[in-house]
């Protein structure tokens, strides 16, 4: 599989949603990805359920590296699973290897 290929939507959910407990379980990363969004607190439940709120996560994640390979270390995922996800949920379109 490429670098950036496509995963399930289902599997993409699953990632951005533990990317965001992942965010909610620190004071400073929840803050800080709140500030760069603009959402409040009280609207994160609702805002998850959008796919392109989810895609924002991973996006959040992939601008702040350090953040991302904690995230891939706690959950246990290669950090190109989760840049996978990111592709699915934000509809963009996939790299491909060229031989």
């Amino acid at each position: 599989m490429n670098k950036f290929a496509k995963l399930a939507r289902a599997d993409a959910k699953n990632v951005a949603i533990q990317a965001l407990g992942f965010l909610a379980a620190d004071p400073e990363r929840i803050g800080g990805f709140l500030a760069a969004t603009g959402i409040g607190p009280g609207d994160i439940r609702a805002a998850a359920k959008e796919p392109g709120f989810l895609a924002g996560v991973l996006d959040h994640l992939a601008e702040r590296e350090s953040v991302l390979l904690a995230f891939a270390q706690e959950a246990g995922l290669r950090p190109e699973h989760i840049l996978q996800a990111r592709v699915t949920l934000a509809g963009l379109p996939v790299e491909r290897d060229i031989p």
